[in-house]
């Protein structure tokens, strides 16, 4: 590989005169620079930019940590982070953890598993010298993956970092869970079922809060009856879609749209219609939504927005500005797309 020293050599100068040439600095006169350039060119000279960051304290590189990028919420987030960067003129370096591909579902509540493959990773990093790392998880909840006395800007994405120093960028589940029940409520819906995530899971959980909040303001009792857990998959929904309906309910809000595909093949199942009958709202707008009949209305998920702000969240970091590091929970709203699958009561079981 060629380096500095030979250009300098093959041009009969000093390695300071060639650097000074390649950073704008040139005071040898307009011969030594063309002549400079010319074996540059010859010889297709890249300077390090490990050995420029040395001189800059930066390197001009990010690291991405995601943990899977196979899950459907990662590429998005991943694509936005790397736009933004690009465009501010760094370089990304992206490491997949493949935690689904490794472990399947048994890493979520073992954070060791987590570390036992994060760690390496960071460490990688930041022997590359990194100006700072992204790290983006695959579902919200309490992580502790940055230590305090982590020495370089990092931010979370779609978990809560419990680390006061590290912000963490998420989605409004609360207000998303709010907005879905409250657009059934305007559409005449009083009856609503739930079909939600694991128990335990903070999207779920933030979701529901959401939902007992419109229940409150529009003086709707909660009912036991109405809420059942589909675990996030197509089997359960399907198999708790039809206890709701046992419940007369005119309409269920699924907080997936996997979930959503459930209760769309149980009712169909009955003899019913999805939207005439019973309406159906999902959630995440997910990329097979495309082909529901009657199209889902769900909320969208701010994939892209939540990379757009990580990326803006590193580079502030990165150029030290304080008021970001003050700033340590990021909520991005989720967007309702209103579709065919829920209508007005009134017009509804004709």
């Amino acid at each position: 590989m060629v380096t500095i020293k030979d250009i300098a050599e093959e041009c009969n100068v000093s390695i300071a005169t060639v650097s000074n040439v390649l950073n704008g600095k040139n005071k040898a006169g307009a011969d030594t620079e063309q002549r400079i350039w010319d074996a540059v060119k010859k010889y297709g000279y890249k300077p390090s930019p490990i050995a420029k960051g040395l001189r800059s304290k930066r390197t001009g590189h990010i690291g991405i940590i995601a943990e899977d990028i196979a899950h459907f919420s990662v590429p998005p987030i991943v694509e936005a982070v790397m736009n933004n960067l690009e465009q501010a003129g760094f370089q990304t370096i992206l490491k997949n953890l493949r935690l689904y591909s490794r472990w399947s579902d048994s890493w979520f509540q073992d954070e060791s598993m987590v570390h036992s493959v994060a760690d390496p990773a960071m460490d990688e990093l930041r022997n590359m010298m990194v100006d700072g790392i992204i790290y983006i998880a695959v579902h919200s909840r309490e992580v502790h993956i940055f230590p305090e006395s982590f020495d370089i800007p990092v931010v979370m994405t779609y978990a809560l970092e419990k680390n006061p120093i590290v912000p963490s960028i998420v989605p409004d589940d609360e207000d998303a869970g709010y907005q879905a029940y409250q657009y059934l409520i305007q559409k005449g819906h009083d009856r609503i079922g739930i079909i939600s995530g694991k128990a335990d899971n903070l999207h779920a959980i933030l979701r529901m809060q959401g939902v007992r909040r419109a229940m409150e303001e529009n003086g709707i009792p909660y009912e036991d009856a109405l809420v059942r857990y589909g675990d996030w998959q197509i089997k359960q929904a399907y198999e708790v879609m039809a206890e709701l309906a046992d419940a007369d309910v005119t309409a269920v809000f699924c907080m997936s749209d996997l979930m959503a595909v459930g209760a769309y093949q149980q009712i169909y199942t009955m003899g019913k219609y999805v939207g005439r009958d019973i309406s159906v709202m999902g959630f995440d707008n997910n990329v097979f939504t495309d082909f529901f009949i009657p199209s889902l209305s769900t909320m969208e998920l701010p994939l892209i927005e939540i990379g757009d702000r990580a990326a803006s969240c590193i580079l502030e970091r990165i150029q030290g500005n304080e008021a970001v590091k003050q700033e340590q929970v990021i909520k991005v709203p989720c967007r309702l797309l209103a579709r065919d699958s829920v209508v007005k009561r009134q017009d509804s079981r004709r």
